[in-house]
């Protein structure tokens, strides 16, 4: 009769158990700013602040399109991080710069990547969208120092011409369709970098305010005007002091999705490690304050002059410096242009067989590792 009082005891309390863990789940399940957004961006949403807790995304700039000795096309699906480890990565980077023209800033045509971001998803990957726009209604691009970004908004003079550009992103993003033709998610992030003022909507160029009311109006547009539910926002700055000035430009909670950050500097080697673990920390401490999901949503190094064991001993080093660090959702390197400018190893780099390493840790997930991420 003890025995039994005592297994029945143990059910009540698993279930009560259960229960609180139901409610806390509920509590703590991230929603999108955009409360109509589709299933799939609501659902890719959830897995990727799931996935936090248990790896780090890879991902790559454009590596579907091109790569160091090759050049893709809409019917090819190849990418040296495949060639150099026989895995793709999770997240697919792409860049919407020169919108309106047939091809993007860096000569990748936009209707090869519709067809790249179908497939991609198709094949269970993530997209993310940066934009490195020129001054609307110009070809000044966007390292153009100037202070145009009042005039973009309400009320300004360059304000029709800007609400034409979003025009032409609207439809571009309106046109990735999956099998069912159903909208394919994508992780949307313009305006990054704005700590820095390399960028016309950088922190020397537009108020505070400014660049809040730059962001705001621009996904008010795209989500009410134009009614697409497919976007999940990033916010990136560069490299930041503190958290104060991480969030003096944050446009809202009610705007913003992922709590990214882009930095190069700190990840260049060993001697940066604290500054990269306390920026990482800051991210993710922000991000669980929000019940959002933070990233570093680009980086890299040179593949022929960093060292050759970079990616374990600088950056998956900085991941893993800390509890908080290791709960970043994905790592974003750039492109790579050719034998000058890569960011992601190619066979014959001298980082490429400590990529391999890379790859092979518990915490880096690739394509093919991912679970069904818009279920």
């Amino acid at each position: 009769m003890k025995m039994k009082r005592a297994i029945a005891c143990a059910i009540v309390l698993s279930m009560v158990g259960a229960a609180f863990a139901a409610v806390s789940e509920s509590t703590s399940t991230p929603k999108l700013a955009d409360p109509q957004a589709t299933a799939q961006t609501q659902a890719l949403y959830r897995n990727l602040h799931k996935l936090a807790s248990e790896g780090v995304m890879f991902g790559h700039q454009d590596t579907l399109a091109y790569g160091v000795g090759w050049k893709g096309d809409a019917n090819s699906f190849g990418s040296d991080v495949r060639r150099v480890c026989g895995k793709f990565p999770a997240i697919f980077g792409w860049d919407i710069g020169h919108i309106g023209t047939p091809a993007n800033i860096d000569g990748v045509p936009f209707e090869n990547m519709k067809i790249w971001i179908a497939r991609g998803y198709a094949h269970g990957g993530i997209s993310t969208i940066s934009w490195h726009a020129r001054i609307p209604g110009t070809t000044e691009s966007a390292w153009t120092q100037k202070k145009v970004v009042a005039s973009l908004l309400p009320g300004g003079e360059r304000h029709e011409v800007y609400r034409a550009k979003l025009d032409e992103v609207a439809a571009f993003l309106a046109d990735l369709k999956g099998p069912d033709d159903e909208p394919v998610p994508v992780i949307f992030r313009p305006f990054h970098e704005h700590t820095g003022n390399w960028f016309w909507w950088g922190a020397a160029h537009c108020t505070p305010d400014e660049y809040k009311q730059l962001w705001r109006f621009t996904m008010d547009y795209l989500h009410q005007e134009k009614g697409l539910h497919n976007l999940i926002t990033a916010y990136s700055p560069d490299r930041f002091r503190d958290r104060d000035e991480y969030l003096e430009r944050y446009p809202g909670d009610d705007v913003i999705d992922i709590i990214g950050h882009d930095n190069y500097g700190d990840f260049r080697s060993p001697n940066t490690k604290d500054q990269a673990r306390k920026a990482l920390e800051t991210i993710v401490a922000l991000a669980q304050e929000r019940n959002k999901v933070a990233a570093l949503t680009e980086t890299g190094v040179s593949q022929n002059t960093s060292t050759a064991n970079w990616w374990t001993d600088v950056l998956l080093d900085a991941i893993k410096s800390s509890g908080e660090t290791r709960r970043i959702a994905w790592v974003l390197v750039w492109r790579n242009e050719g034998r000058r400018q890569n960011y992601a190893p190619f066979p014959g780099a001298p980082t490429a067989e400590n990529f391999k390493a890379f790859e092979a840790d518990p915490l880096t997930l690739f394509l093919e590792d991912l679970p069904p991420m818009y279920q």
